[in-house]
């Protein structure tokens, strides 16, 4: 009888942890892990991201008589189903916006008889980082619409993991005004420096060209030297902003002083890191 028992306990204690086992186990398969993030309960957008996870990187490329289109942007963003959702949409807008001007100006160029040239838009997002809260991403465009040359223009943005949503940098400051006071000096001592590298005297004279400019009004990259903290910045100053065409762009790397870190909204304080 008692040996009986002894077998029975066993046997009971071994189902039981089979069942442990079997309930433990995960989901190996890309359908079994999206059917997991289906079943009542699983948090919110589960499947999405399950299918995102392994996403490439966008590259999407057109050229014909008409117009040259290129948008791409990296995996990291493509692995974010709200962020790739929100940046196909952008390629979508910018796309249709380049083909109805183009069609615009075919039509008025063969009814003037003047020759058309294919108007562009090329325009890479590329990582800057990547931390453990957010992925900050630069933008290069170029567009031509047929005048005397193209022109390069910047974009920017980052997103934050923990409230799911896409930032312009100048959205995680006090304000632009606060921003300025923080930068603009050393924003202005680095353009003299860049424009005396490419030989060119910067005459502070008033004029429309020398002027220091306002750096919340220009595009801002936040980097990360360690992928952890924010502590890298950069100024894009497009063509004409500081300078006559020929001159060209700039890309302006600045300290990330205490003084920057304390115009930051505090929610976002301790994501940034003064330069030591």
């Amino acid at each position: 009888m008692t040996n009986l028992r002894y077998r029975s306990a066993v046997a009971l204690l071994l189902s039981g942890a089979l069942i442990l086992t079997a309930c433990s186990e995960k989901p190996d398969t890309p359908a079994e892990k999206a059917a997991a993030a289906a079943v009542p309960g699983a948090p919110p957008g589960g499947p999405a991201d399950v299918a995102a996870k392994n996403a490439p990187a966008s590259d999407v490329k057109e050229k014909n008589d008409l117009v040259e289109f290129a948008y791409s942007y990296p995996a990291e963003a493509a692995q974010i189903p709200g962020l790739a959702a929100w940046l196909d949409n952008d390629r979508a807008t910018q796309r249709d916006a380049l083909v109805s001007a183009a069609r615009r100006d075919q039509e008025a160029a063969k009814k003037e008889g003047f020759p058309y040239y294919a108007h562009s838009h090329l325009q890479k997002w590329q990582r800057i980082t990547n931390t453990p809260r957010f992925l900050s991403l630069s933008a290069e465009i170029e567009t031509y619409m047929g005048g005397a040359h193209g022109m390069q223009t910047f974009d920017t943005l980052v997103w934050d993991r923990n409230r799911a949503k896409r930032l312009k940098p100048l959205d995680m400051f006090a304000s632009g005004e606060a921003f300025d006071k923080a930068v603009n000096d050393d924003l202005c001592a680095a353009i003299e420096r860049a424009k005396a590298a490419r030989g060119v005297e910067w005459v502070r004279d008033g004029s429309p060209f020398g002027k220091c400019p306002s750096a919340a009004a220009q595009t801002i990259w936040l980097g990360s030297s360690d992928g952890r903290y924010l502590d890298r910045l950069t100024i894009a100053i497009a063509p004409y902003e500081i300078g006559a065409y020929a001159e060209g762009s700039y890309k302006i790397n600045l300290p990330m002083s205490q003084a920057i870190v304390h115009a930051v909204k505090p929610e976002y304080a301790r994501d940034f890191l003064p330069m030591k």
